[in-house]
């Protein structure tokens, strides 16, 4: 087998996969709509008992395993009538409304033939990234994990707006794989691993394994899957591996009729190893997980004891505001060229800011009240960029 950077011995990568895998106490792993669904919308009964059954047989040996699920707008579209997935957001909110259901009752089904119970969490950005729900948003899922349950997480479809999507479910998977603290995330998908072009034409060559950028030079990425209902393609599962392994979770991407040999720890697929060190979950989805409703300008005093010092932003090294955003909303911290140096949680309103710019805490105090002696965003809300 070959990588981009030559021939991998075979016996030397598959102890490293199988190693990295079976090693794995939680799992977390990814289906898109194409491999669950019909060209025509409808759930494919075998495509879900099969997955179902790898991992009923994943949680037979006692290893915890997340699902997070795409499906359901894909599924709401024969129920409504629909020839092919909206593109307006209203049509895609009322698709998932009427999939979701139906997505969660075929898998609850199909667990209980396992004697296994589901418990279906629908999270948005603000679930994870304002301190209090990011904390429920833990505690649901672990308390389901403690409960030998299989919770099964998809985006909130009916609720989400444009300004509060994830954008798609490998990036959600990610994001839930480092909420999780999890050891393994497995990207199923409707190709059998990443390769250098389209698989299906000649010169194209499976990667077995990514360790940094390097191994992803030239690469061409795909669009969405085959049967059209999909929203991600390569690249954004891609881009899930990359938030994955800077979380230090190895990532498997493979094909979903191969679920089985991958868990099982078979080279087959994509291995991406991760990194060394795991940074500060909440931050890590701040980081990854938010768009930012506003910018704060710094001056160079600011950039350096926020970038430099790891210190909280007052509103004395701030020049100006961009945005309409409101307290607790994420702002991207820029410096005087506009680049973004860090993200951060503001704890005022746009509209209260300017008429605090330039002035020390001390002051703002003795002026306004005892209320606004506190930072514009605390270092603990704040991760750099």
């Amino acid at each position: 087998m070959r990588t981009r950077r030559g021939v991998a011995e075979p016996t030397a990568q598959n102890r490293r996969v199988r190693d990295m895998v079976t090693a794995a106490r939680r799992v977390v792993v990814k289906i898109g709509s194409s491999s669950l669904t019909t060209a025509g919308g409808g759930l494919d009964d075998e495509r879900v008992d099969a997955l179902v059954d790898t991992l009923g047989a994943l949680a037979g040996q006692g290893r915890e395993v997340v699902l997070v699920s795409s499906g359901a707008i894909a599924a709401g579209l024969a129920p409504l009538g629909l020839p092919r997935r909206p593109r307006d957001l209203a049509t895609q909110q009322a698709a998932a409304s009427v999939g979701q259901g139906l997505l969660i009752g075929r898998y609850a089904a199909s667990f209980a033939r396992r004697r296994l119970t589901v418990g279906q969490v629908l999270l948005t950005v603000d679930d994870v990234t304002r301190r209090a729900h990011y904390r429920n948003a833990y505690r649901t899922l672990r308390k389901l994990l403690d409960l030998r349950a299989v919770p099964i997480v998809n985006e909130n479809d009916t609720v989400a707006t444009e300004e509060i999507r994830f954008g798609d479910n490998d990036r959600l998977a990610a994001l839930v794989a480092a909420l999780v603290d999890a050891d393994l995330l497995v990207l199923l998908s409707d190709v059998d691993a990443l390769w250098t072009g389209d698989p299906t034409r000649p010169g194209a060559a499976r990667i077995t394994e990514v360790r940094d950028e390097r191994d992803l030079a030239g690469v061409a990425f795909g669009g969405a899957g085959r049967a059209g209902v999909g929203t991600g393609g390569m690249v954004t599962k891609v881009e899930a591996a990359r938030i994955a392994t800077g979380f230090g979770i190895p990532v498997v991407l493979t094909a979903a009729p191969l679920a089985a040999p991958a868990l099982a720890g078979e080279p087959v697929g994509t291995l991406f190893h991760p990194s060394r060190r795991r940074p500060a979950a909440r931050l890590f989805w701040l980081a990854h997980a938010t768009s930012p409703r506003g910018r704060l300008h710094l001056d160079p005093g600011a950039v350096a004891a926020v970038v430099g010092r790891r210190k909280s932003l007052l509103p004395a090294g701030i020049t100006a505001v961009d945005g309409a955003f409101t307290a607790g909303d994420p702002v991207d911290l820029v410096d005087a060229e506009g680049a973004p140096v860090a993200r951060g949680l503001v704890n005022y309103d746009a509209v209260e800011l300017p008429g605090l710019l330039g002035r020390s805490t001390t002051e703002l105090a003795a002026a306004l009240g005892p209320a606004y002696e506190r930072e514009v965003v605390h270092r603990d809300d704040l991760v750099l960029l």
